[in-house]
């Protein structure tokens, strides 16, 4: 039980201290007024996003940038996506929609859409986001001075999450609390090993000729959560990449619901453990079980000593990813709850290689 409680302590502690030097040194965009006339295309690959698609593209319309195209590729959807696209694109001279290919053997489908995207492409820069985004002004301009200022390859943004249901706070928040208190987030730039890698596949912004040289989502083209393989090929070539809190500058609903929310965790959950289910189950276990051999051991000042680390902790990330802090800590209980129910679907869909996304079996 000593050995336990002591394991479970220095777990604890470490990831406060993880925290702490995530919230201290600040890893957000950072906004610039200097203005850039390199062209920038906005790729953005779809599939069943008729729900979603006009507030982006409303978006992109108010930006302040001047020099960019807009691409969208209509992944075979089943819904009104397309023709709202089309649409939209015959009213705006600077955005145009296309029809995605049939996917070929090997290949995932946002994968080969935004490897598509990039074939049709004509910019400087290559700027992938997703249909559920809203983009906020001022964001293309201080993204293109990050990448001139430290020379990126890559840059990859962490939206801000819109929660508008209780289903969904229980379970989006463990995207940045995992982010925050295992990776010191300044590393992926600092570091040049590849293994110290992450990334959000909501902001993937490329210097295009790099791109164009390795084709980056060719190289990735059968990998579940794209962006981190991305992120690590890049540093794997000795190119400097980079990944950031987006400061407010981007917004992004990612699901809709507690039951959306558990399947879209689940499909990419393993990944930041390397599909190393050892590992996983490590970090489970030290994350849920240990908080609960320290309360089973009804000593108050333990007790009080861990809630407090954790309470702290959770106000950090909340404070940095611009959410409610009370919020995240009044859920923590049953944020834990949901990721114990995350974890065991992550396990048994890789097992059973049954992990199926936009009606496609991955």
């Amino acid at each position: 039980m000593i050995i336990a409680i002591a394991v479970t302590f220095c777990f604890i502690i470490l990831r406060f201290a993880v925290t702490l030097f995530n919230f201290i040194s600040d890893p957000k965009l950072r906004r610039v007024n200097r203005f850039y006339p390199d062209l920038v295309s906005i790729l953005i690959p779809v599939r069943n996003e008729a729900d979603n698609i006009l507030s982006l593209l409303k978006s992109i319309l108010e930006q302040d940038y001047q020099n960019y195209e807009v691409i969208i590729l209509d992944d075979d959807s089943s819904d009104a996506t397309y023709q709202i696209c089309a649409d939209f694109a015959a009213k705006h001279s600077y955005f145009k929609v296309i029809k995605g290919k049939a996917l070929p053997h090997g290949w995932l489908g946002k994968n080969y859409a935004c490897y598509q995207l990039a074939q049709a492409a004509k910019g400087d820069f290559f700027l992938f986001v997703d249909a559920d985004e809203k983009l906020g002004l001022g964001l293309i301009n201080s993204a293109v001075h990050r990448m001139y200022a430290n020379k990126l390859c890559l840059l990859s943004l962490f939206a801000n999450q819109q929660m508008d249901t209780i289903g969904e706070r229980l379970v989006v928040p463990l995207m940045h609390y995992i982010l925050l208190n295992l990776l010191p987030l300044k590393l992926v730039y600092l570091v040049k090993n590849y293994n110290v890698a992450a990334a959000s596949g909501q902001f993937m912004l490329f210097d295009a000729e790099v791109y164009r040289k390795y084709q980056w989502h060719q190289l990735v083209k059968d990998k579940v959560v794209e962006d981190v393989e991305i992120m690590r090929q890049v540093k794997a070539n000795t190119c400097n990449a980079e990944a950031l809190l987006a400061n407010g500058m981007i917004s992004c609903r990612m699901y809709k619901g507690y039951e959306d929310a558990i399947n879209g965790f689940s499909k990419n959950f393993l990944a930041a453990f390397s599909y190393n289910i050892l590992w996983f189950l490590i970090y489970i276990v030290l994350i849920i079980g240990g908080p609960m051999i320290v309360i089973m051991t009804l000593n108050f000042q333990l007790i009080l000593f861990m809630a407090g680390l954790i309470a702290l902790t959770r106000a950090m990330i909340s404070l940095a990813a611009g959410q409610n802090a009370w919020y995240n800590i009044l859920l923590h209980p049953a944020q834990m709850f949901s990721l114990t129910v995350v974890a065991f679907l992550a396990i048994q869909r890789h097992l059973t290689k049954t992990i199926i996304w936009k009606g496609r079996k991955i």
